[in-house]
């Protein structure tokens, strides 16, 4: 990306970085944002409304883990070029490489099933019935990828990222206790009974997971951000922890002043939404539902893409939003096959489908640890990333968040096993 016609048009330093921020813009505040999908706004909206103010202190070293591990996979993928999958493989070999793969397909499908029945309940809010909501939502973000570049769907993705703000205007609408959220936030009132400590490890989950490593990644390599503007790929990474952190932060808060002060019970995002209506006004209750709409199409066409870059990186096929079919018929095929099988399962009545979440929790969770763990070998690897290996201070940071991560993430799975 050469930014050398800018340079001789704007001699304003300030004015002439801001531009290329936002030309780089796009794979790190995207990424983030698909962390507040389905299952993340479920997870936040059920943490607020069953305890209240108390978990919000949680966000703070969450925006500090996200933001560490999305800086390290927009520089891996800067400096080497390459995709995450593409260097795992040349690390590991092809063989735990495909094992890992075929690992993370299943969870990942798991995941896209989560949105499409996302999409089912959000649509149903709106009385739209599921069989003419999920087609109609497979065949939009199918046609996004197949018709469109690289920069076009950026623009759509980035789009659905600012229509989060409509969650943080809901918070507002629900008029919290500002005084009691700012205690909570720096007084943590950490409790270590097993549903508080298993709802910890759950927001945590929903916020880092496997998939998001790999796709950001892809992402900077695809967009072709050179080394020069790695400084503001960094920004666009920290910016995006810090927003997606926001807005999960005020869907707690908004669930915390009405649905758990009043002792409201609830069990899903629906039952949040119409709850909202009486307590924080029509708005909000409207405004919720459609964020969980939002939230829940943008995953649906993230999630796929993340896997089919993965899956055709680590077994060497072509993959990118701007090539056609017939330059990538592994990718495109991959991105398509994944959304009708998901459109088919989730239209049939019976489908088990809290046993499919289960067991895909399940291997996130044990994936997490695995990948986390490579990348730290990539990042520190000077053959691979030159002078832009993790520095000590960095590195510090950064195993320090990788122990946490894996320790909840262990956690996760013990407590979905017992449970």
């Amino acid at each position: 990306m050469d930014f050398s016609i800018l340079r001789r048009i704007f001699r304003n330093p300030a004015i002439l970085s801001f531009i290329i921020f936002l030309s780089v813009m796009g794979p790190g505040i995207i990424t983030a944002n698909v962390d507040n999908d389905a299952g993340g706004i479920t997870t936040y909206s059920l943490a607020g409304s069953q305890f209240g103010y108390n978990l919000l202190w949680i966000f703070i070293p969450m925006i500090i883990a996200l933001a560490v591990i999305q800086e390290m996979g927009v520089r891996m993928g800067i400096v080497s070029g390459k995709g995450l999958a593409d260097l795992i493989r040349e690390k590991i070999g092809i063989k735990l490489t495909f094992l890992m793969m075929v690992a993370l397909l299943l969870a990942n499908f798991g995941n896209v099933l989560a949105e499409f029945s996302g999409i089912a309940v959000s649509s149903g809010i709106f009385n739209v019935p599921r069989f003419i909501a999920l087609p109609l939502a497979a065949f939009f973000v199918w046609l996004l990828v197949v018709k469109g570049t690289y920069k076009s769907v950026e623009k759509v993705f980035l789009l659905a990222s600012s229509l989060y703000l409509s969650y943080i205007v809901a918070g507002f609408l629900a008029q919290p206790n500002w005084h009691l959220a700012a205690k909570s936030v720096l007084i943590p009132q950490i409790s270590l009974d097993p549903t508080y400590i298993t709802m910890v490890i759950g927001l945590v989950g929903t916020t880092i997971a496997p998939w998001m490593m790999f796709y950001i990644q892809s992402s900077v390599v695809e967009k072709g951000i050179s080394l020069k503007n790695l400084k503001y790929s960094k920004i666009d990474a920290v910016f995006g922890a810090i927003v997606v952190n926001i807005v999960a932060f005020f869907i707690v808060l908004a669930c915390a002043a009405t649905i758990f002060s009043n002792g409201i019970q609830v069990n899903n995002v629906a039952d949040v939404s119409m709850a909202l209506a009486p307590l924080a006004g029509q708005y909000a209750s409207i405004l919720f539902a459609f964020g969980f709409l939002n939230a829940s199409l943008f995953a649906a066409s993230i999630l796929p893409l993340s896997t089919a870059y993965y899956v055709c990186e680590s077994l060497g096929f072509e993959a990118g939003v701007s090539k056609s079919f017939r330059e990538a018929p592994v990718f495109h095929g991959l991105y398509l096959g994944l959304i009708i099988l998901a459109v088919i399962i989730i239209m049939i009545p019976s489908v088990p489908l809290l046993s499919i979440l289960y067991l895909s929790q399940v291997a996130n969770g044990i994936l997490l640890p695995f990948v986390l763990i490579l990348m730290l070998l990539i990042i520190n690897d000077k053959k691979i990333m030159g002078d832009h290996v993790n520095n000590r201070p960095f590195n510090l940071i950064a195993i320090a968040t990788v122990i946490i991560i894996m320790s909840l993430s262990i956690g996760l799975v013990l407590s979905s096993i017992i449970q």
